[in-house]
């Protein structure tokens, strides 16, 4: 009996060392699964629709306070539904009776609360200015709220939704700003209230660009190489983790419109992408502040490494 007893002993031992461990190896599995049947469905929807700009109104006044503003969910009922299977719609005041939760964990550990407007996303969708260089910068988006719907297989999906986005990414004394071009930014949770409810995990976005000839990404950033040059960045990224690429010209758009979700990207960080412009230049960008510009490869700045969904 004794002997018994401290079999059953040790199993539990290494049970409650070792479930945890499998529990989480299973959750991520299941997570990977569902990101790429996700992004799947999201590429297949956006590419039926013919356009994306355009829905709704989102109008404001001489003060710049908007008054007008059925975009968003506007996109959703008359555009995306009719595409892509989806079970409740709701406004940016009702986004729980969609199964979004009030506040998440970004990439980094802290709490974010879930924004319900465009530039609470991502505030440099209203960055009118800013001194860079000798230079006045800047691109503004008009504010327009967040909506949110469900999905058949139960994932809860919050959009932000820029209805003037164009192909045009607003070229301002030679910095291209980011912002013009985003169409929808999709903020998907896979599994509701249930957890962990971090991005990274059952948490992460989808971001649609360019209003035709739409381009769909998802990306799971993996972390910064410093000071490397662009024909070095794959290179670099690879040692920095074995599943990991450097970004690419739209990738970069979709690292700085959810900068926030992401977290702890410095606001000074100019990162290579791996689009190539010319025989000696290549694109960067500042996925903190929403502007990228052609560069010499042969400088070293800092590479963001990526994981594609």
């Amino acid at each position: 009996m004794a002997e018994i007893l401290l079999s059953l002993t040790i199993i539990g031992v290494v049970a409650a060392i070792t479930l945890p461990s499998l529990t989480g190896n299973i959750n991520e599995r299941t997570w990977n699964t569902q990101r790429k049947a996700l992004y799947a469905r999201f590429s297949q929807a956006i590419a039926l629709m013919p356009a994306l700009n355009g829905y709704g109104t989102l109008t404001e006044d001489e003060n710049h306070s908007v008054t007008a503003d059925t975009a968003a969910e506007t996109f959703v009922t008359e555009g995306l539904s009719k595409v892509l299977k989806i079970n409740n719609i709701c406004d940016a005041d009702h986004l729980a009776d969609c199964g979004v939760i009030s506040s998440i964990t970004n990439m980094t550990g802290s709490p974010v609360i879930m924004p319900k407007s465009l530039v609470a996303l991502n505030d440099k969708f209203n960055f009118t200015s800013s001194n860079h260089d000798g230079y006045i910068h800047g691109y503004s988006v008009i504010d327009s709220k967040a909506a949110a719907f469900e999905t058949q297989n139960g994932e809860s999906i919050v959009v932000y939704y820029n209805p003037m986005c164009t192909t045009d990414i607003g070229v301002v004394n030679n910095w291209h700003y980011l912002q013009q071009s985003m169409c929808a930014d999709f903020v998907y949770d896979l599994n509701g209230s249930k957890g962990p409810n971090t991005v990274g995990k059952d948490i992460g976005f989808i971001t649609a660009l360019y209003p035709s000839d739409s381009v769909v990404v998802s990306i799971a950033p993996v972390g910064v190489r410093s000071q490397v040059k662009q024909y070095d960045i794959g290179k670099a990224c690879t040692a920095l983790n074995p599943d990991s690429r450097p970004i690419n010209y739209d990738e970069g758009a979709a690292l700085f419109v959810n900068k926030n979700l992401i977290g702890n990207i410095p606001t000074d960080l100019n990162t290579w992408t791996s689009t190539v412009a010319t025989a000696t230049h290549a694109w960067w960008i500042s996925p903190a502040m929403g502007y990228r510009e052609k560069y010499n490869k042969n400088t070293a700045v800092y590479t963001y490494c990526i994981r594609r969904n």
